[in-house]
């Protein structure tokens, strides 16, 4: 993969304050002609630097429900061990977020859940039944600081 310049990282920036803006628009932030700035665009979503756009909501949309910060301990750590769970884990749309740690756990995830007993259900169905899951601890977020 190429090296990201100090252009593209300050498009990237950007579009981290508002991915919506028009091409012309970061063109001229970032000092390109419109052109040049939609070439480096297309050229970093095809690079898979952008994956994606997304909407983020407003707080009042979001507390519709509840989000749990979930720390995964597995049995082993082995690449096969990782990859079954990882594999596992992006089948539940709960997860809106996996990251793989160091420290204690093995994982650390962001579940979505309607209320207390919605979690419980994803807990006892999905999240303990995923493979290798030696250990599970969750804690239940009071309110969002900063959302990203």
């Amino acid at each position: 993969m190429h090296a990201l310049d100090e252009i593209d990282l300050a498009m990237l920036r950007e579009l981290r304050r508002d991915a919506r803006m028009s091409n012309t628009a970061l063109a001229a932030a970032v000092g390109l002609s419109p052109s040049a700035c939609l070439r480096r665009l297309r050229l970093m979503e095809g690079r898979g630097v952008i994956r994606g756009y997304t909407v983020v909501l407003d707080e009042p949309v979001e507390s519709a429900g509840v989000t749990v910060i979930v720390q995964i301990t597995l049995d082993r750590q082995t690449d096969q061990h990782l990859a079954r769970f990882e594999a596992a884990v992006r089948r539940c749309p709960e997860v809106r977020a996996c990251y793989l740690m160091t420290g204690i756990a093995d994982y650390q995830l962001r579940v979505e859940a309607r209320d207390a007993a919605d979690y419980e259900r994803i807990h006892k169905e999905q999240l303990s039944r995923m493979p290798g899951v030696a250990r599970i601890q969750s804690s239940f977020a009071i309110r969002a600081v900063i959302r990203g």
